[in-house]
């Protein structure tokens, strides 16, 4: 009779265990079963929300967003044997998935930006510095008052040296260049140049002839 109870005692603490290892399986393949599910509806929302960032107007889903969350999907459907200290499987494809939004969003503020800094059609932006814009501004002054008939000012306003002169040629240069070459009224924009660069340097480099004639 003792035998035979402790073979119940053994057969029933046998069970008991595979119950207990059974229902820690059955949990951990709910838990893991559960976690993967709970991304992937996070993955799904939060590529959702992101979508009107780094989707392109009238476009689908950039490709590499597309493959991404495709390889997310894949990675999904599949078990993995985790060692201690390795990389999660579907972490490293969240990596690749952040990533991937990550570029195309960049991608579309970037085109964006550039398209903000285009001019508009038919227009011709010129990026001029602030020491170019006063030389422009007063010269272009000078240049109205002399087209009208009826100037009779006497208003003179001249270079301070040399280094002033050839900063306003250089104003007047970088506008020039910016027209069109159909629309150029010189085509050869360097004749302008050489006859102004002349009359910086028969004024400013003839000075010690002048002053000892």
């Amino acid at each position: 009779m003792g035998f035979g109870v402790v073979d119940i005692l053994f057969t029933l603490g046998g069970l008991f265990v595979a119950l207990v290892v059974a229902g820690w399986s059955c949990a951990r393949s709910y838990f893991d079963h559960g976690r993967l599910r709970g991304m992937e509806e996070a993955t799904r929302e939060i590529a959702r929300g992101v979508s009107s960032h780094y989707e392109l107007e009238g476009q689908v889903v950039p490709e590499g967003v597309a493959k991404a969350i495709k390889a997310v999907k894949a990675v999904s459907g599949k078990r993995f044997k985790m060692a201690a200290g390795s990389t999660d499987p579907y972490h490293a494809q969240l990596w690749i998935l952040g990533d991937a939004i990550g570029e195309a969003c960049w991608l579309k503020g970037h085109a964006a930006g550039i398209r903000r800094k285009a001019p508009a059609e038919g227009k011709i932006r010129v990026d001029l510095s602030l020491n170019e814009l006063l030389q422009l501004s007063w010269l272009a002054h000078l240049g109205f008052q002399q087209m009208m008939p009826n100037y009779c000012g006497f208003e003179i306003h001249r270079f301070s040296g040399e280094e002033d002169a050839q900063e306003g040629a250089t104003a007047v240069a970088r506008i020039e260049g910016a027209i069109p070459a159909k629309q150029r009224p010189i085509a050869d924009l360097s004749v302008q140049f050489k006859n102004r660069q002349k009359l910086i340097r028969d004024w400013w480099q003839a000075v010690p002839d002048r002053l000892t004639a």
